[in-house]
C-alpha cells in the first residue's frame, strides 16, 4: 500500500536532505578540507571556548558513523547494479537465463568485477573521477527525461477502456493472454497460496491452482494437429511463433469463436483500466488477502500523501536516491575555490537531482501504472522501470523488438548512472578513511597518498574489497519476503544460491537489510552533522538564527524520526516486516560498540587523551 505515497515521500525526504545540505554548505565555508563531517566535527569543537575538550571524541565518532554509510552504500550500489545485470542477461539470452530469477553465480562474479573496476577509476585520481561523473550525469538525466515524457504521453493517449499493452513473460502484447495451470515435476497442478502462505481455496472449499500465461506450441502451429483453421490462420496473421503469448479468442454468447471478414479468429484486446475499484485490491488488515495498491486513478493521486505512515515509509526509502549531495565536501583540498564552489555544489546537486529530475521522473513512472502493469508487478520485477520502457517503447515504435531496443538503450544509461553513484560514494568514503588515517585514528597506512595519482589508494582498494563482499550479500536473497514462481531454468548458472519459492517467503530480504544499514549510517551521520553545525556557529560572528539553529534542529529531528520509524513502523503499519530493520539495527549497534572499544584501545596504544585538557596549537 505504501507505494501510493512514493512521490510525496520523495518530497518529504528532499526537505530532510535540504535541511542537512544547508548545514553541510555552511560548514564547508568555515572549514574547507578533506574529510567532510569528520573534519567539521574536530574544527567546530576546537573553535569553542569550553567544548574543545570533546573535539577528538566528536571527530572520531562522526568519522566512525560515516563509515557505516560510506562503506556500506557502495556495496549496496554494487548489488543493485548486479541485479540490473542479471535482468539484462534474460533480455539477451532468454533461453539460458530466467526472467524471474537472476543467476546468483553471475551476480557474485559481477560484484567482484564491478567493485574493482569502479575502484580503478577512483584510484586514477580526482580529475578522471570528476570527468566520468559529469558525462554520466548528462547522459542519465537526458535519457530519463525522454522516458518520462513518453510515459506521460502513453497515459494521456490511453484513456479508460482503450486498447493498451501489458507484459507476458516480459514481452509487450496488446491482447488478452490465455492461462494454464502451473505444474510440478510430476505434471500435477500446483495449488496457489494466500499472502500468509496458506493454501488458497474458492468459496466452495475447492483448491485454486497457480496460473501462468499460455505460450504457443509447435502443435498449435501444425496444420495436421491443429484442425481449427480459423485459429491457425489468426496465429499466422498475428505473426506468432513458438513461445509467444497465446491469445484469448473472442466468443459469442453461445461459446462459438467470433470470426473477422476473412474467416480468422479474433483475439480479445487488452483494455486499459484506471477504475477506483481496480486501483486497490484485497482487504485492510487481512493477513491472507492484504490490501494492496495497484495504480493511481489520476495525476492528483500521484502527488497526494495518502497516509502519514505510507509517506514515512517512502521517505525512508527515498533517502537512498537523494544521499550523496554531501560527497563533494570531501574534495575541499582538491577544489580550486572550495569556500565558494563546495557550498554551491552541495545545494545545486540536490536541487537538480531531487527538486527537478526526481519529481518529474517519479511522477511519470507512477502516472504510467495501470491494470496492465501494477505496483505488485513492479515489486516482483528486478527492473520495473525497464518493464515500463518495454511497454512504452513497443507502443511508440510499433513493435516489441523496437520497444526492447529502446529499453536496452535506456538501461545502458542507468548502468552508467550506477557507475557514477558508486564511484562518487567510494571516492568520498575513501577520503574520509584517508583523513582518519592521517590523524592516526585508524591505521596510518590509510593516510597515505599514491605518489603519482595523489589518490588515497590504500583506502580505495580496501573499500573495493568490502564493496564486493557487501554486494554479494546484497544479491544473495534479494527475493526474500516474496514467493516467486518455481525456477524455470536448470543449468550451470543456477547451480548455486537458489532456494525454494516457499523458502524465499520466509527469509529476510538481504537487499533491504543492506539498504537499511546504509540508511541508518546516513541518518546518524546527518544528525551528527546538524549538531556540528549548531556547535560551529554558536560563538561565531556570522551566526544566523534560522540557518544555524532552526534548520539544523529540523534536520536533526527529521533524520531521527526516519530512523525511529523503521523501528516502530513494523508494529504500527500492517504488513511491514520487522526482520530487516532490526537486523540492520543490530549491525549498526555492533558497529557502534566495536567503535567504542576500538577508540579506547587505540587511545591507550597511542597515548592519546580522549578528552583534551588544552587546545592544541
Amino acid at each position: 500500500m505504501a507505494g501510493c505515497a512514493m512521490w510525496f515521500g520523495i518530497l518529504a525526504a528532499l526537505l530532510l536532505c535540504f535541511a542537512t545540505a544547508l548545514s553541510y554548505a555552511e560548514l564547508s565555508k568555515l572549514f574547507p578540507g578533506a574529510g567532510s563531517s569528520y573534519l567539521y566535527a574536530e574544527q567546530a569543537f576546537l573553535s569553542k571556548t569550553t567544548a574543545y575538550r570533546f573535539a577528538r571524541i566528536a571527530k572520531f565518532f562522526t568519522g566512525w558513523a560515516s563509515h557505516l554509510y560510506y562503506w556500506v552504500y557502495p556495496g549496496c550500489m554494487v548489488g543493485v547494479t548486479a541485479i540490473l545485470g542479471g535482468y539484462l542477461l534474460n533480455q539477451f539470452w532468454p533461453n539460458t537465463f530466467s526472467s524471474t530469477y537472476n543467476s546468483p553465480l553471475f551476480m557474485w562474479l559481477f560484484c567482484i568485477a564491478f567493485s574493482f573496476g569502479v575502484a580503478y577509476i577512483a584510484y586514477r585520481g580526482v580529475s578522471g573521477t570528476t570527468g566520468v561523473n559529469a558525462a554520466i550525469n548528462v547522459i542519465q538525466i537526458s535519457a530519463l527525461v525522454v522516458f518520462s515524457i513518453i510515459a506521460i504521453a502513453y497515459r494521456t493517449s490511453h484513456p479508460q477502456g482503450s486498447v493498451g499493452y501489458h507484459l507476458s513473460n516480459g514481452v509487450a502484447v496488446n491482447y488478452q493472454v490465455d492461462s494454464v495451470n502451473v505444474t510440478d515435476d510430476k505434471g500435477k497442478p500446483v495449488q496457489d497460496t494466500w499472502a500468509d502462505s496458506s493454501p488458497k481455496t474458492d468459496d466452495k472449499g475447492q483448491p485454486v491452482y497457480k496460473q501462468q500465461d499460455r505460450t504457443v506450441t509447435k502443435d498449435d502451429l501444425d496444420k495436421t494437429k491443429n484442425t481449427d483453421a480459423a485459429v491457425l490462420a489468426a496465429l499466422a496473421a498475428m505473426g506468432l511463433a513458438e513461445g509467444d503469448a497465446y491469445p484469448v479468442w473472442q466468443k459469442d454468447d453461445s461459446g462459438k469463436l467470433k470470426l473477422d471478414k476473412d474467416g480468422k479468429a479474433i483475439a480479445d484486446p487488452f483494455s486499459i483500466s484506471y477504475k477506483p475499484e481496480d486501483a486497490v485490491s484485497g482487504k485492510a488488515g487481512d493477513a491472507k488477502d492484504p490490501q494492496t495498491f495497484n495504480f493511481h486513478t489520476s495525476g492528483a493521486s500521484v502527488v497526494a500523501p495518502h497516509s502519514f505512515n505510507f509517506m514515512f515509509i517512502q521517505a525512508c526509502i527515498a533517502i537512498l536516491i537523494l544521499v550523496g549531495f554531501e560527497s563533494v565536501t570531501a574534495m575541499g583540498e582538491e577544489a580550486k575555490n572550495p569556500k565558494r564552489d563546495v557550498p554551491r555544489a552541495v545545494l545545486l546537486s540536490l536541487a537538480i537531482q531531487g527538486g527537478i529530475c526526481y519529481f518529474f521522473e517519479y511522477f511519470a513512472a507512477n502516472y504510467l501504472l495501470h491494470n496492465g502493469y501494477t505496483m505488485p508487478n513492479a515489486a516482483a520485477s528486478s527492473a520495473p522501470i525497464g518493464d515500463l520502457m518495454v511497454i512504452t517503447g513497443t507502443w511508440l515504435f510499433g513493435s516489441y523488438s523496437a520497444g526492447r531496443a529502446f529499453m536496452l538503450v535506456q538501461a545502458s544509461t542507468v548502468f552508467l548512472a550506477l557507475i557514477g553513484t558508486t564511484l562518487s560514494c567510494l571516492s568520498t568514503g575513501a577520503r574520509v578513511t584517508y583523513a582518519m588515517g592521517r590523524d592516526d585514528e585508524v591505521p596510518s597506512h590509510f593516510g597515505l597518498l599514491h605518489g603519482k595519482n595523489l589518490s588515497p589508494h590504500r583506502a580505495i582498494w580496501t573499500l573495493a574489497v568490502l564493496s564486493a563482499i557487501l554486494g554479494i550479500v546484497t544479491v544473495t536473497v534479494y527475493l526474500g519476503g516474496t514467493t516467486p514462481a518455481a525456477l524455470d531454468k536448470h543449468n550451470f548458472w543456477y547451480s548455486l544460491g537458489i532456494f525454494k519459492p516457499e523458502t524465499y517467503a520466509k527469509l529476510p530480504n538481504t537487499l533491504v537489510i543492506v539498504t537499511l544499514i546504509s540508511n541508518f549510517g546516513t541518518f546518524l551521520l546527518y544528525m551528527m552533522t546538524c549538531v556540528i553545525a549548531i556547535v560551529a556557529f554558536k560563538e561565531h560572528h556570522s551566526f544566523n538564527g534560522f540557518k544555524h539553529m532552526v534548520v539544523p534542529v529540523f534536520g536533526l529531528l527529521a533524520n531521527l524520526a526516519c530512523m525511529l520509524f523503521y523501528l516502530i513502523g513494523p508494529f504500527t503499519v500492517s504488513g511491514m516486516s520487522w526482520h530487516e530493520p532490526y537486523i540492520a539495527l543490530a549491525v549498526a549497534a555492533v558497529w557502534g560498540i566495536y567503535g567504542l572499544i576500538y577508540f579506547k584501545s587505540r587511545s591507550v596504544k597511542l597515548g592519546k587523551a580522549t578528552i583534551l585538557t588544552e587546545k592544541p596549537a
